[in-house]
C-alpha cells in the first residue's frame, strides 16, 4: 500500500489534465471542477448539511471512490466532449485517457508529463528561452504550483518518484483492476480495442509467444484479472487517515455513532490496508462508548493512548486521563472520575498544557454541580473551591489564554447558577448577551444549542412559553446542524414536554419519533428518549386512570432514575411517583416520598425551583386529606421565594393554593380577587392542569359566596352560575389533558350547582354526563 497515491489520484490526475487541454465544455466545467475539487480540499460540509446522513456523505464519496470508479462515471456520462470524435461523451475521452496508461512505462510517462500542467516560474522560462524551446500561448490552462489542483500534482509527482520499485508494481496493477469494469464499454466504442489492450507488453509479445503468453499474464497479475474473491481494495494511508480523522471528528462534533453502512465499508478497507493506524483505536474506543460497551471502550482508550505514550513520551498523558475520567463519568464510576480528573488537573499543570488544565477545570465544576454528593466527599477543596469562585477563575483564565469556548461557556454556567440561586434576572440576562456576543464574533455555532437551551429555561420560568417554544421552533429550524445530537434531542424533547401540558400526547409522541434514528443509536441519547418517552406515557397512563400501567412504567422509570445526569428528570420521574401514590389514595407514602424528596435538596443545594415544586406538592397533599389549612405558612413561602426568583409558573399556583386555603376560612371575596388577578397571566404559561385547577378553585370560591346570599335571591343565583362557569373552564382545561377523574370531580360539582340552584333537568343530564365518563374511563383503563 502506498502512502499517497491509489487508482483513485490517478484518475483525478487524468480529469485534471482533460481540464487543462481544454477537453472539457465550459458548460460542464463547474461540475467537474468541484467534484475534483470535493475530493482535494478537506472542506466541511456540515455548514449545508440538514441531517447527519447528509453530513456522512462526505465519507461515502471517499470511500466509493476508491473501491470503484463508478463515481467518475456518474459525474462525466451526462457531458459532451468539448474535442474530439463528435457524439462522443466526456466519459469516453476519460477512459480514452485511461486506456491510453497501457504499461509500467507508460505510468512513469504519465507522472513525468504531469510537470507541464504547472505554470514555470521565471528561471525555468528564462532557461526554455536559452534552449529555444517556445512560451506556452497566452490563452493556455496552467496551474498555479500553490493551487490546491497544483499542490495535488506535485504532491503526486513526488510521491510516485518515492515509490519503491515493488510499490510502483503493485499501484499499477491495482489501476488496471481499477479501470477493467469499463472494458466492456470501451470496446464497444473502439473497435482497434483488443483483450490483452490492458497491457501493451503482453499486446505486442503475443504474437512472438503465443499461447504462452496467458502463463505469462498470469504470473504478472495473478489472479487479479479473474476477480480474485480475496484480493484487497487499492487504498492508500493517506485515504484510510483521512477517514478516521473525518470520522473522530464527526463523532466529537455531533455526539453521533457511524452509519453501518460506512462502518463496514471503513472495516473492510482498513483490513486490506498493510498498516493500521493508531488513531483507528481511538475510534474504535469512541465507537465502543456511544454504543455504551464500557469494556471494549475502556480496552481500546488502553491501546490507543499505549501507543501514543511510546511514541510521544508521557505530553499526551494528560489527554489520556482527561478521556478515562470522561469515559468513567459516563458509565457511573463518578469517584474514579473525580480522582482521573484531579490528576489531569496536575498533569497538565505540570506539563504547563493551558488547554488541558481549563477544560479539566471546567468539567470538574460542572460535574461538581450535577453530582453535589460525590464532590463532598473529596478533600481536595484548593482545587475545586465555590461555584462562584470557580467561575470566576475559569472566567479570567480563559480572557488571558483566549479560550473563547470557555469563556462563553463559563458566562452561561454563571447565568444558570443565577438562576438556579434564584437571583437576579437581570443579571443572568446580561451573562447571557456577553455569552452570545463571543459566540457571534467568534462564529462558534456548535455552542448555540448551550445558548438557546438557557434562554429556553429563562423564558419558561418568567412564564412566557409562547417564547419559550418560539425558542425551540428557532433552534431546530436554523441551528440544530450545526450543533451535537444532544442539544437537538433535549430542546426536541421540551417541545414534547410542553405539547403533553396542553394534552398533546400523540403530538408530542410524534416530535420526538421525528428525531433522526441514526443519531438515536448511541447509547446516552437512545436511553434519554426513551425514558422521555416513558415519561409521556406515564402522564397519559396517570390522566386516563390507568393506573396498573403507569405503575408498570414507573417501576421501569424509577430503576434507571439515578443514571440521569439531568436533575430535572429525575424530578419529574419523582413527582410523577407522587402523583401515582395519591391516585392510588396512598397519600402516607406520597408525603414520606415527598419529605425524602425535600431533604435530598436541602443536602444538595438543587435548584430553586425544584424547592418551590415540592412546597407546592407538600401543600397539594394536605389540600388532598382535607386539611388545606396547615399549608398556609408552606403556600406564603412558595408565593414569597417564587415572588423573589420570579418564578412566575410556580407563583400562580401558590395563590391559587392560598385563595383555596382562605376560602377554607370561609374569606370567598378575597380568594376571588386573587384568582381574578392571577388567572389571566395564568393562560400565559399553557398548562392546562395548573389553569384548570385556579378555576376549580374560583368555582368553588363563587359557591362559598352565594351560600352567603339569601336564598332564592338574585345575587345567591348569579354567584352560582358564575360558579357552574368557573367550573365548566375547569372541566374543558381537564378534558383536553385527558384527566378522567378530575373530569368526573367537576361534572359531580356541575350536578351538585345545578341541584341547589334548582334546575333539576340539568342536574339529571350533567349526571348523566358523570356516568358516561365514568363508563369512558373504564374503557380508556382496557
Amino acid at each position: 500500500m502506498s502512502r499517497f497515491l491509489n487508482p483513485a489520484k490517478i484518475g483525478l490526475l487524468a480529469l485534471i489534465q482533460l481540464y487543462t487541454n481544454k477537453t472539457v465544455p465550459t458548460s460542464s466545467i463547474l461540475d467537474v471542477l468541484s467534484f475534483i475539487t470535493s475530493h482535494l480540499i478537506d472542506n466541511d460540509i456540515s455548514s449545508s448539511a440538514v441531517s447527519s446522513s447528509d453530513r456522512w456523505r462526505r465519507a461515502e464519496s471517499t470511500v466509493s471512490l476508491v473501491i470503484s470508479i463508478s463515481d467518475f462515471e456518474k459525474v462525466l456520462m451526462p457531458h459532451t466532449a468539448a474535442s474530439g470524435i463528435p457524439g462522443r461523451n466526456l466519459w469516453y475521452v476519460f477512459l480514452q485517457r485511461l486506456w491510453a496508461i497501457d504499461s509500467l512505462d507508460t505510468l512513469h510517462q504519465f507522472f513525468e508529463n504531469c510537470s507541464g500542467l504547472l505554470a514555470k516560474n521565471k528561471e525555468e522560462l528564462r532557461r526554455d528561452t536559452e534552449m529555444g524551446i517556445p512560451a506556452p500561448a497566452p490563452e493556455a490552462i496552467q496551474l498555479s504550483r500553490n493551487s490546491p489542483f497544483g499542490a495535488f500534482v506535485r504532491r503526486s509527482q513526488l510521491e510516485f518518484t518515492r515509490l519503491r520499485f515493488h510499490d510502483a508494481i503493485e499501484l499499477w496493477k491495482d489501476f488496471v483492476k481499477y479501470r477493467q469494469t469499463t472494458g466492456a464499454y470501451y470496446r464497444k466504442k473502439t473497435p482497434a480495442f483488443q483483450r490483452l489492450s490492458f497491457d501493451d507488453v503482453l499486446l505486442r509479445g503475443e504474437d512472438e509467444w503465443g499461447e504462452a503468453v496467458e502463463a505469462i499474464a498470469s504470473v504478472a497479475y495473478g489472479d487479479m484479472l479473474r476477480d480474485d474473491p480475496n484480493a484487497t481494495m487499492p487504498v492508500s494511508t493517506d485515504d484510510i487517515e483521512k477517514l478516521l480523522e473525518f470520522q473522530i471528528d464527526q463523532m466529537q462534533k455531533y455526539g453521533n455513532r457511524i452509519p453501518l453502512e460506512i462502518r463496514h465499508q471503513f472495516h473492510d478497507l482498513v483490513i486490506d490496508s498493510y498498516m493500521v493506524p493508531s488513531l483507528s483505536h481511538y475510534l474504535s474506543y469512541l465507537e465502543a462508548w456511544r454504543a455504551g460497551d464500557y469494556a471494549t471502550s475502556f480496552d481500546y482508550l488502553h491501546r490507543y493512548f499505549d501507543y501514543t505514550m511510546q511514541n510521544r513520551d508521557r505530553s499526551f498523558y494528560q489527554y489520556a486521563l482527561m478521556n478515562l475520567a470522561v469515559l468513567q463519568a459516563d458509565f457511573g464510576c463518578h469517584k474514579e472520575a473525580i480522582a482521573a480528573m484531579l490528576e489531569t488537573v496536575s498533569t497538565a499543570r505540570e506539563n504547563r498544557d493551558m488547554t488541558c488544565l481549563n477544560f479539566a477545570l471546567n468539567w470538574l465544576f460542572h460535574f461538581g454541580r450535577a453530582h453535589p454528593e460525590v464532590t463532598q466527599e473529596l478533600e481536595s477543596k484548593s482545587q475545586l473551591g465555590t461555584g462562584k469562585e470557580s467561575l470566576a477563575f475559569l472566567r479570567s483564565r480563559a480572557k488571558e489564554t483566549g479560550t473563547w469556548s470557555l469563556w462563553s461557556s463559563a458566562l452561561m454556567s454563571e447565568a444558570k447558577m443565577c438562576l438556579s440561586h434564584g437571583e437576579s434576572v437581570a443579571t443572568a440576562l446580561e451573562h447571557l448577551v456577553r455569552s452570545s456576543h463571543i459566540l457571534v464574533e467568534r462564529n462558534m455555532k456548535n455552542m448555540v444549542g448551550s445558548q438557546l437551551s438557557i434562554n429556553i429555561a429563562l423564558w419558561d420560568r418568567l412564564g412566557v412559553t409562547y417564547l419559550s417554544a418560539t425558542t425551540c421552533e428557532i433552534f431546530l429550524e436554523c441551528h440544530a446542524r450545526h450543533s451535537i445530537f444532544d442539544d437537538a434531542l433535549k430542546v426536541t424533547s421540551r417541545q414534547a414536554s410542553m405539547l403533553a401540558l396542553k394534552g398533546k400526547y400523540d403530538e408530542a409522541l410524534g416530535k420526538l419519533e421525528s428525531l433522526e434514528v441514526d443519531s438515536l443509536r448511541a447509547w446516552k441519547p437512545s436511553q434519554y428518549w426513551h425514558k422521555f418517552r416513558g415519561i409521556i406515557k406515564l402522564r397519559r397512563d396517570l390522566h386516563h386512570n390507568n393506573l396498573d400501567g403507569a405503575e408498570l412504567l414507573l417501576s421501569q422509570l424509577l430503576q434507571s432514575k439515578n443514571e440521569d445526569l439531568e436533575p430535572d428528570l429525575a424530578f419529574v420521574i419523582d413527582t410523577l411517583h407522587v402523583e401515582c401514590l395519591v391516585r392510588r389514595g396512598n397519600v402516607e407514602d406520597a408525603f414520606i416520598k415527598v419529605e425524602k424528596m425535600v431533604a435530598e435538596l436541602r443536602e444538595e443545594n438543587k435548584d430553586i425551583a425544584l424547592r418551590v415544586r415540592l412546597l407546592l406538592l407538600k401543600a397539594e397533599l394536605l389540600d388532598k386529606c382535607g386539611r388545606p389549612q396547615k399549608a398556609f405558612t408552606i403556600v406564603v413561602r412558595a408565593a414569597n421565594v417564587a415572588w423573589r426568583a420570579r418564578l412566575i409558573p410556580y407563583l400562580w399556583p401558590a395563590i391559587g393554593a392560598l385563595a383555596n386555603i382562605l376560602s377554607s376560612l370561609s374569606e370567598f371575596e378575597p380568594a376571588i380577587q386573587l384568582l381574578h388577578a392571577v388567572l389571566p397571566r395564568s393562560l400565559e404559561c399553557e398548562n392546562s392542569v395548573m389553569t384548570a385547577r385556579l378555576y376549580s378553585y374560583l368555582g368553588d370560591a363563587n359557591v362559598g359566596l352565594a351560600g352567603k346570599m339569601p336564598p332564592k335571591s338574585n345575587k345567591r343565583r348569579e354567584y352560582l352560575m358564575k360558579g357552574v362557569e368557573a367550573i365548566e373552564k375547569a372541566f374543558n382545561h381537564y378534558s383536553s389533558v385527558e384527566d378522567i377523574n378530575k373530569q368526573c370531580e367537576m361534572m359531580a360539582k356541575k350536578a351538585t350547582i345545578m341541584k341547589v340552584a334548582g334546575d333539576y333537568v340539568l342536574a339529571n343530564d350533567t349526571a348523566a354526563a358523570y356516568l358516561a365518563l365514568r363508563s369512558d374511563a373504564a374503557q380508556l383503563k382496557i
